[in-house]
């Protein structure tokens, strides 16, 4: 046996990179490990607070003034969590785990649209959600080939609001069971074939339940050096329901409009993939087609220019079509990881009204990633970080829907001190505009020093 602590302190303050967009952070954790022969068992406990700001956050241009500067939204958040979990294995490849937690979650938002004819002073929202939940988990191996992989949870959520109690119910209980027997197909020591098939069961006390299915059949090859491939064939389902700012607060009036119709929502995903491993490269890549029906997505309407409401959850039958390509290799001094991703939606809102979404069509159509470290020695590493992105258009975003990113890092290891690293870093280099949400102002550059010692 044997036991363990940690402990963590950080704080963060900064003006931000753009106007009014400072951040102040706390956060204070600990944990205790205890280690048997066959079991680990953790107890955690944290808490963390953070306040921040940043202009036309969550409402965008809705209540800029007549020059056009939109209002700064601030919001401040306290989350407090504790966590006990426990590890127990029983045979060879067997094993179960519990876990038991509790989460008490604030938010306080304020909208300062000062100069607003429709909130002529300050807008403030304040929730608290109370968590709690139990899970169980594990592996049950009948023989050398067949083995059942299963897994429950059980999660009951309160809320209490100064705008978010108008729905239906302000507290819900959720039920999720899984079962996934494996079948692995050992053709000898160095190539198997893994099958497996089974299914979520996903309910809630206050809606409907959903069943759905869960397979693939993954092969894998390893050569007596190390080297290996792998491919995979998987088709499986999910399904959630709407949270309590989509389906809890008002329908006709309030800074963002929710839907009480709102249904549970459910995806599909085939997917088709492989990954080659040698000893100093790397090859993997994906692709798949998922079908989402009745997907919460919050949306913008022109035709509300002069309205209250900033945006409005609605529900959306998407099709979606993505690639992704990673590839890595390493030389004597250098490590350098490339990417490319594609993704091509086919969307159904079954409403004309809708302009513009902020979150379920706010994606790059091509997006490319170029990273490296390069190490000349054992005092110096040199890091560089590139994305590139090209966005489907959108009708809220005021910037380009292209954009390039760049970070740059340098650390200095002193030799007299060893556990000590000096680092400098510069954050988007080119001070790109690009509005990562439609509508708000996107990030400036951030230049950066600091000093890490570990003992």
């Amino acid at each position: 046996w044997s036991w363990g602590v940690e402990a963590e302190i950080s704080r963060s303050e900064s003006d931000g990179t753009i106007q009014f967009g400072d951040h102040d952070f706390d956060r204070t954790s600990g944990r205790v490990q205890l280690v048997g022969p066959n079991s680990q068992t953790d107890f955690f406990a944290g808490y963390q607070t953070k306040f921040f700001s940043w202009s036309g956050m969550y409402t965008a241009d809705r209540f800029a003034n007549a020059q056009g500067i939109l209002s700064p939204e601030y919001e401040n958040l306290k989350t407090r969590l504790f966590v006990i979990n426990h590890l127990q294995s029983y045979s060879e490849n067997s094993y179960f785990e519990f876990t038991a937690t509790h989460r008490r979650h604030t938010d306080n938002y304020i909208l300062d649209a000062t100069e607003s004819v429709i909130f002529p002073n300050t807008y403030p929202s304040d929730h608290e959600t109370k968590v709690s939940s139990l899970g169980f988990s594990g592996l049950h191996q009948l023989n050398n080939s067949l083995g059942i992989n299963y897994s429950g949870q059980v999660t009951a959520d309160k809320i209490g609001s100064s705008s978010l109690e108008q729905g239906k119910f302000t507290s819900r209980t959720y039920y999720k069971v899984s079962v996934l027997p494996e079948y692995c197909f050992n053709q000898d020591s160095r190539e198997s074939v893994t099958v497996r098939a089974g299914a979520t069961f996903d309910d809630t006390n206050r809606g409907n339940s959903q069943l759905s299915a869960i397979s693939d059949i993954t092969w894998q090859h390893t050569h007596s050096n190390g080297d290996s491939e792998s491919a995979f064939l998987s088709y499986s389902g999910s399904s959630q329901v709407a949270g309590y700012s989509a389906i809890g607060g008002s329908e006709t009036r309030g800074l963002f409009l929710s839907n009480h119709g709102l249904d549970r929502e459910t995806s599909q995903n085939l997917e088709l993939g492989g990954t080659i491993k040698r000893d100093n490269w790397r090859f993997e890549g994906a692709i798949f087609y998922r079908w989402d029906d009745d997907l919460t997505d919050w949306t913008f309407d022109f035709d509300n220019a002069g309205g209250e409401y900033a945006r409005e959850a609605n529900p959306v039958d998407i099709e979606t079509f993505g690639l992704e390509l990673i590839a890595s290799k390493r030389w004597d001094s250098i490590e350098a990881i490339a990417s490319y991703t594609f993704l091509d939606k086919d969307e159904d809102y079954g409403n004309d009204t809708i302009d513009a979404s902020f979150y379920a069509l706010n994606y790059a159509n091509h997006r490319f990633t170029l990273g490296a470290i390069w190490t000349p020695s054992e005092t110096v590493q040199f890091r560089i970080d590139n994305e590139w992105r090209e966005n489907e258009d959108n009708a809220l975003r005021n910037s380009s829907d292209s954009a390039l990113f760049t970070h740059f890092g340098l650390s200095i290891y002193p030799p007299q001190l060893k556990n000590m690293e000096l680092f400098f870093a510069v954050d988007n280099a080119w001070d790109d505009d690009f509005e990562d949400v439609p509508g708000t102002p996107g990030r400036g550059d951030q230049y950066s020093a600091g000093v890490t010692f570990s003992w």
